[in-house]
């Protein structure tokens, strides 16, 4: 079976919740697999060296991950508009992979949270969507032919899957968010299947 890498930084756990609802989405299509990984936070102070391997939760990417998947659908909590350090930092150290090409002609989809229903969910997506651009990855979204974009009050752009947490570990993803994850692994999943990756 062909993987599609859903890769992500959670924090508190909204963006892992729509990670898993992608992953369903991917494994939607036949033949499709997900595969799930995240990264490690990063700080500016470091006393010790993280774990390689996390305690709980998927397993850390490595730029082996990318190289191997068919597509990528990468997700990222919003810190001032912008894709978070850890998932910034793990994306700026593909330059080999930038320059070999490895990624070129893939399909690829982005997903969010924010906290706030204008915390910035689109320019996270892309803030997210512009080095895969320069990786030459062929951008999925969610098209207006989706209904739940039309139907939804919180998160959901045609950008990207997105919930908004209206309350500190809460993780109520809405119906509509819920649909709409699904929808672009599916979308991400169906494309890397007709590329044949």
């Amino acid at each position: 079976m062909a993987e599609v890498l859903v890769l992500y930084y959670s924090r508190n756990g909204s963006t892992a919740a729509l990670a898993q609802l992608v992953c369903r989405g991917i494994e939607e299509v036949p033949g499709m697999q997900a595969r799930l990984r995240s990264v490690p936070p990063v700080a500016t102070v470091v006393e010790a060296p993280s774990s390689p391997v996390p305690s709980d939760g998927p397993p850390y990417a490595s730029t082996n991950d990318l190289v191997e998947c068919a597509g990528l659908v990468m997700g990222s909590p919003t810190r001032f508009g912008a894709m978070a350090a850890p998932l910034k930092h793990f994306l700026d150290g593909t330059s080999a992979l930038w320059l070999s090409g490895g990624l070129a002609g893939k399909p690829a989809g982005v997903f969010t949270s924010t906290s706030t229903q204008h915390g910035g969910q689109e320019t996270t997506l892309v803030s997210m969507m512009l080095p895969l651009l320069h990786h030459g990855m062929l951008i999925v979204g969610v098209p207006f032919t989706e209904a739940a974009l039309h139907g939804t009050t919180t998160g959901g752009t045609p950008y990207g899957a997105s919930t908004i947490v209206r309350s500190k570990g809460a993780l109520a993803i809405s119906d509509d968010e819920r649909t709409i994850a699904r929808v672009l692994g599916r979308r991400v999943a169906d494309a890397a299947a007709r590329l044949g990756r």
